[in-house]
């Protein structure tokens, strides 16, 4: 029994790597890297062309850009692939070739996050490089922990939105799937904003509503330490463990609900 279990968990993750590594083949085909040589060159032109107004503000608005651009970036492949990992299978009708092998749904749905979630990671690994290279030669002053510790919880957070991606993608159109998951992405980083502004309304039903928000929403916040890194304020161990938890935590809730949805959908 014991040894069947075994094999069981085994087979499912031999599974979910095949579909993970297929994902990550197919968007480095796409030339998804060829933005690693955009953002070399953005950051090698602004380091020429930032006006000088004083060596200092120059430098930390090099490393404010440096991490904003990695943010951005990120950004686009995280909702533009993410949207279209299943929703692209459903509409070219290859999802019945895939699901009818012995492949679950839920296999189907981690598969593919963790794919573009490795992309994601080899992306995010090379501008950091990029711009700790460039940092270095232009003598900005930086944290190389900080510096970590920030791209780590870019990725987390990408992570996530690609979650909130594939789980609009399984049951709307792709347009409707990309203004969605913006909106969360939007609305996941003012959502500390919109609590506060329903506690200034001093109305019950307003404050109910932003407080709700706020419990469903990401808070994205959380998760997004560039201008903790710029400024060499980034949060205790304690609070840095506690907030990955709660990206974790929130990835996996939503990869929970779009497994479900998907695996109830027909086609």
């Amino acid at each position: 029994m014991a040894q069947r279990a075994v094999s069981g968990v085994g087979s499912t993750i031999g599974r979910i790597w095949a579909i993970a590594t297929n994902v990550f083949r197919e968007v480095i085909r796409d030339r998804v890297l060829y933005l690693v040589g955009l953002y070399a060159l953005v950051m090698v032109l602004a380091n020429r062309l930032l006006p000088e107004i004083s060596a200092a503000t120059e430098k930390k608005i090099l490393l404010d850009l440096g991490l904003s651009a990695m943010n951005l970036l990120g950004l686009v492949i995280a909702v533009f692939v993410g949207t279209g990992l299943v929703n692209k299978e459903i509409e070219k009708r290859t999802v019945f070739v895939l699901i009818a092998k012995p492949v679950s749904r839920t296999e189907f749905i981690i598969g593919k996050h963790l794919g573009l979630t490795a992309v994601l990671a080899v992306l995010i690994g090379a501008m950091t490089a990029i711009a700790l290279t460039l940092f270095h030669v232009a003598q900005v002053p930086y944290s190389l922990q900080d510096i970590v510790i920030s791209s780590g919880f870019l990725l987390l957070q990408l992570s996530l939105i690609t979650a909130v991606a594939i789980g609009f993608g399984v049951f709307t159109s792709s347009l409707l799937a990309v203004l969605f998951t913006f909106a969360v992405y939007l609305m996941g980083n003012l959502s500390r904003d919109l609590v506060a502004f329903g506690k200034l309304a001093k109305n019950p039903s307003i404050e109910s509503a932003t407080r709700g928000l706020y419990l469903v929403l990401p808070d994205l916040a959380r998760l997004d330490l560039k201008n903790q890194a710029v400024y060499n304020l980034i949060p205790s161990p304690e609070v840095l463990l506690t907030n990955a938890g709660y990206g974790l935590l929130y990835i996996g809730l939503v990869l929970a609900i779009a497994s479900l949805i998907f695996s109830v959908r027909e086609f």
